[in-house]
């Protein structure tokens, strides 16, 4: 399907003010003339077209055009951030060039219906001294009316501006796609306070009083909240910087020390500032501890003389390489996100996606090893078996990363990142994805797709553990009836104690610790938290220890075998050449 063209009436009136073809009038002499031309839905073309809409004379007709131009590139709007700062700039301008060329009597108003949102134009010179504050009406829109939010604007702040700039703009949006950067949740309808001129109601001592009506489809829990935020048009971030929220039943009242545009955002609980910290300094010394013994896994393997032939350390360890390139990316993301250079973020942030996706495609092949060489141990010889695990293992990362980074020039997915830290005001810059969306599509469902494989392929061979051990339970049963001896106590909890490490180290290979993230999803478990990052933070740790393990055994099985006999035994791994 060829992409949304926008059709726009330049430079002329409106469609709906003049005809929609050519058309002559009764004598044929005269002619309704109607330019059109054809802009392509690229931001190129766009963001030059949004610009040109806010002169200096630009009123209600360029603003329809503006709500035009959005409505028709839908998709350009959504997904460029620089398109949407540009469309904030031009509509401030151009409801600024409304608000001054309205006349209006004293105390008189004018309203004007562009249907997508609604501007009343509002002359409060004549204030009454009595009072302290004076309660306005946000326009109303055909939709939503009821969720039009009630204000009361103090009288001493209108005091400090001049009679002659004492006129209002107030606003009320019917969609607000356009504020929205970073995939807020927001559950009221969007205003706009705007004040004639350059004068701006800011630093308020008595604050300017909003009640909002919250939208149908919010749903609240015990670790979500309400909570009345601006929008700051310089960061284009939404904060609550100079905003108390206080709520009712079925309202929220903002008190607010200026004006700008207004909501009511859904907000997660951040996780405290205390807890924030320890968890970082156990990420980072996991991370670092990590790093460290898995690039020591790999010292040891390119020294060792005889891993040639062992498979299931060559997997060991290339997991280990992956972890060393996650662990090490991970303490390089905040200095990325300080350097000037952008392409150091994004590049940071793509490494550190690459890695964490060869560290799950690895943790996939420890179990489908595993699978191949415990439980389907018969007729299973591939040839150039590791070149193949290593060509899935690092290949298929480095094709999701590559496509993502093709698809630059139309959305940016790789750089800097904001993470709230706690208060909702502190934030934690990092080199990551930037896009919500792409990372749970593409992260969440490549990882449950293995976490489930793995899962699977853990239980089974736990299945067989058990197995075993009652098999082990019968025959120390029958050799105490045959010799007159009892199994010792001590032996049997040394067997239990060694099976249940074998099971633990095997979690850890495959990765099914990170499947803790599913047990903290969706609200603030700190244990969970906790566990998750001492576990997968040392999980490169872990694995050192266990290729140790499975080294030292290795050592005591070729010297057992060329005790007994002068042909070395075939072994398991053996099978794939």
């Amino acid at each position: 399907m060829v992409p949304l063209l926008l059709l726009l009436l330049l430079p002329l009136s409106l469609a709906d003010e003049v005809p929609p073809n050519i058309g002559f009038d009764t004598d044929g002499t005269n002619m309704y003339h109607m330019t059109c031309k054809l802009y392509p839905c690229k931001s190129h073309f766009i963001k030059p077209l949004i610009t040109s809409l806010g002169g200096a004379s630009a009123g209600k007709k360029e603003m329809i055009k503006l709500l035009y131009v959005k409505n028709s590139c839908q998709n350009l709007f959504r997904d460029n951030t620089e398109i949407k700062k540009e469309y904030i700039r031009v509509e401030r301008t151009v409801i600024h060039n409304i608000i001054g060329i309205t006349h209006l009597e004293v105390r008189g108003s004018m309203s004007y219906d562009m249907k997508e949102m609604t501007l009343n134009v509002v002359n409060i010179t004549n204030l009454n001294s009595t009072g302290t504050t004076v309660k306005l009406d946000f326009p109303q829109l055909p939709e939503n009316a009821s969720l039009i939010p009630d204000i009361v604007l103090p009288i001493d702040a209108l005091r400090s501006i001049s009679e002659e700039k004492r006129v209002i703009g107030l606003v009320s949006y019917m969609h607000s796609s356009q504020f929205k950067f970073e995939q807020e949740n927001i559950s009221s309808m969007v205003v706009r306070i705007e004040v004639q001129g350059k004068d701006r109601l800011q630093n308020l001592k008595t604050p300017i009083t909003m009640t909002f009506g919250i939208l149908p489809n919010t749903t609240l829990d015990n670790y979500t909240s309400l909570q009345c935020h601006y929008f700051d048009e310089k960061d284009f971030h939404w904060k609550k910087h100079g905003c108390e929220t206080n709520s009712s039943q079925t309202k929220i009242i903002c008190n607010c020390n200026h004006a700008t545009p207004f909501a009511v955002l859904l907000i997660r609980e951040p996780i405290p500032q205390y807890h924030w910290d320890i968890l970082s300094y156990i990420s980072y010394l996991g991370c670092g501890l990590s790093a460290f013994f898995s690039a020591l896994s790999l010292v040891t393997f390119v020294f060792s003389g005889n891993h040639k032939l062992d498979f299931s350390i060559s997997i060991h360890v290339s997991l280990s390489g992956a972890l060393f390139l996650l662990n090490t990316t991970f303490l390089l993301t905040e200095w990325g996100a300080k350097t000037k250079l952008d392409w150091v973020c994004v590049f940071v942030a793509a490494l550190m996606h690459y890695s964490l996706l060869c560290c799950f495609t690895w943790m996939a092949i420890e179990a489908l090893h595993l699978y191949l060489l415990l439980i389907k141990v018969f007729n299973t010889y591939f040839k150039h078996y590791m070149v193949k695990l290593s060509l899935a293992g690092w290949g298929i990362p480095g094709i999701i990363v590559a496509v993502s980074l093709g698809m630059r020039d139309f959305k940016q997915l790789y750089g800097l990142t904001e993470i709230t830290m706690a208060e909702l005001n502190k934030t934690n810059d990092i080199c990551w994805i930037k896009d919500d969306s792409y990372f749970y599509s593409l992260n969440l469902v490549y990882f449950t797709l293995i976490f489930i494989f793995n899962l699977g392929i853990l239980l089974t061979v736990v299945s067989n553990i058990c197995k075993m051990k009652q098999v082990s339970w019968a025959s120390s049963k029958l050799g105490e009836r045959v010799e007159g001896k009892t199994v010792r106590d001590s032996q049997r909890f040394r067997e239990t104690c060694r099976r249940c490490l074998t099971v633990m180290g095997l979690t850890c290979l495959m990765g099914t610790t990170w499947g803790l993230a599913f047990l903290g999803s969706g609200y603030v478990n700190y244990p969970i938290l906790y566990l998750f990052c001492i576990l997968n933070s040392s999980q490169g740790f872990f694995i050192f220890l266990w290729i140790c393990q499975s080294a030292r055994k290795q050592r005591k099985r070729d010297m057992e075998d060329r005790l007994t006999t002068s042909t070395p035994a075939t072994t398991l791994t053996s099978k794939f050449d």
